[in-house]
């Protein structure tokens, strides 16, 4: 994928257009297809492909760490 914005991750610095780290699911549109997936550090990233290239249009934070219930 080529991304259209240049930016990366603002949590790790992975670039936007690199490989992400894991597809959540993919899903076609009328104008393209929309990418859900997952970065490195966790953060959830919602892509858009289409005619112009691709662009992350939304970002969550990085994943938390899971704390076990015997560590409370």
């Amino acid at each position: 994928m080529i991304s259209t914005t240049g930016a990366s991750c603002p949590y790790c610095g992975w670039p936007d257009g690199a490989e992400p780290f894991q597809v959540v699911s993919r899903h076609s549109t009328a104008a393209g297809r929309t990418v859900w997936t997952r970065c490195g550090c966790g953060s959830l990233q919602v892509r858009v492909v289409d005619g112009c290239g691709m662009r992350v249009v939304s970002r969550s934070g990085p994943a938390q760490p899971q704390s076990s219930s015997a560590s409370r």
